[in-house]
């Protein structure tokens, strides 16, 4: 079997895992992007108090996380 064909098997065989750092940055992007929402519509005039932002910044965060794991894995 030639170099080529090992590399292709290699490939084609691999088993589809999703690693927790591309995770980590996709709940941080989903965090940061919840953030500066919130921040938006403070500027805007919202009330902050009754708006849970932590709570949406972490829901943000995880929801990303399983979307890239979810993607990488499949």
């Amino acid at each position: 079997m030639s170099y080529h064909e090992q590399a292709y098997n290699q490939i084609e065989n691999e088993e589809n895992k999703a690693d927790w750092t591309h995770e980590l940055l996709a709940a941080a992007g989903g965090f940061a992007a919840m953030r500066a929402y919130n921040k938006k519509k403070e500027e805007e005039g919202a009330n902050p108090e009754n708006d849970h932002h932590t709570a949406k910044q972490m829901l943000a965060a995880l929801a990303a996380a399983s979307v890239d794991h979810l993607a990488e894995s499949k």
